[in-house]
């Protein structure tokens, strides 16, 4: 790519310009969600540059205390970034952390009426390997942002207004849909802006992958063991499908949303709810794969309808291509049916 023809062309749809659109389109908005969008931008070239130099400047190796993930020193620094960069857009009110085990009410001095639930970097104990990570957020409106409590924050993911990821990997690609389909932007480093190179994203109805964590399959309920077993070896003469598992959600994902296919973490007897956390992985990638045309499904009902009764809760998920999630809701509609009969 010739950049320096790249630096006069006048054609390029910024992220910026993308948001300014769309928000064109809501005459009583007032400019605060773009103002907001351009710090989670912000914070997402801050970390990308973080990510990118990680290994010379020495930011990786242990921080100390654990969370499940081995947190490195880079997932620290990536959340104190977005918790600056959020507060500091003065459009926020409460912020909810993969982090941090409090939420964070933001001082009323500086509020606004927006709520963002996000994992800074997830996917970091790939970091070591250079395999893709990245950060996942959600945004929700909040009703009265000089009396938020915690009940304010535990909505469904249906009312959620926007959402998205940044992958951090061979090229940095942020995702993101704000309830009117889905757009991919990509970080062109010498103009240090994201612009639009995946418009209108939209899942295929059907994909050849399935990604999931074998190791697991001797805890999997039967309705999962069924599907899996389905994919290796079809009964209708279809090829079987191919497994792709990075263990980085959000690259996961990213490959699910562009070439189709399902992404599955179930509930097992050794996490009977699952492993993913409902505010700030399941709800956001949910809603980005309604948006591209997909679905997303918990084992029991749809993924956006969930009411999370705390910050850090959890949940089973199946998500990705119309037609292979919906052979996911018939495999536990036929248990739910045979256990009740």
């Amino acid at each position: 790519m010739d950049h320096a023809a790249d630096a006069h062309r006048t054609d390029l749809m910024t992220i910026t310009r993308h948001v300014l659109n769309e928000q064109s389109r809501n005459p009583e908005s007032r400019g605060d969600f773009t103002i907001l969008l351009s710090h989670i931008v912000l914070g997402c070239k801050f970390v990308a540059s973080a990510v990118n130099k990680a290994g010379l400047a020495q930011l990786i190796g242990l921080a100390g205390e654990t969370n499940g993930e081995e947190q490195k020193k880079l997932d620290v620094l990536s959340n104190e970034v977005f918790v600056k960069a959020l507060v500091g857009s003065g459009r926020t009110c409460v912020l909810v952390s993969e982090e941090d085990e409090e939420a964070t009410f933001v001082d009323p001095k500086l509020r606004g009426k927006y709520c963002v639930c996000f994992d800074p970097l997830d996917g970091s104990s790939n970091i070591d390997c250079g395999v893709s990570i990245g950060t996942i957020f959600g945004i929700y409106m909040i009703k009265d942002k000089d009396n938020v409590t915690l009940s304010d924050v535990l909505q469904p993911g249906k009312d959620m207004l926007a959402s998205g990821y940044c992958m951090y990997g061979s090229s940095c690609t942020l995702v993101l849909s704000t309830g009117s389909g889905v757009n991919g932007f990509t970080l062109d480093p010498s103009l240090g802006e994201f612009i639009l190179t995946h418009p209108d994203i939209k899942i295929p109805k059907k994909g050849r992958i399935y990604s999931v964590n074998e190791g697991n399959a001797k805890n999997w309920d039967v309705p999962v063991a069924k599907f899996v077993e389905k994919c290796k070896y079809p009964k209708d003469g279809s090829p079987p499908k191919s497994l792709r598992y990075i263990g980085s959600m959000v690259a996961d994902v990213h490959r699910t949303l562009l070439y189709g296919g399902v992404f599955l973490y179930p509930a097992d007897q050794k996490s009977p709810n699952g492993k993913l956390r409902v505010l700030y992985e399941v709800f956001p990638m949910s809603f980005l794969m309604e948006q591209a045309g997909g679905q997303s499904f918990t084992g029991k009902e749809r993924a956006l309808d969930l009411v999370p009764t705390k910050i850090h809760e959890r949940s089973p998920i199946f998500l990705g291509s119309y037609d292979d999630v919906e052979e996911i809701k018939a495999l536990y509609a036929e248990q739910a049916k045979s256990s009740s009969a």
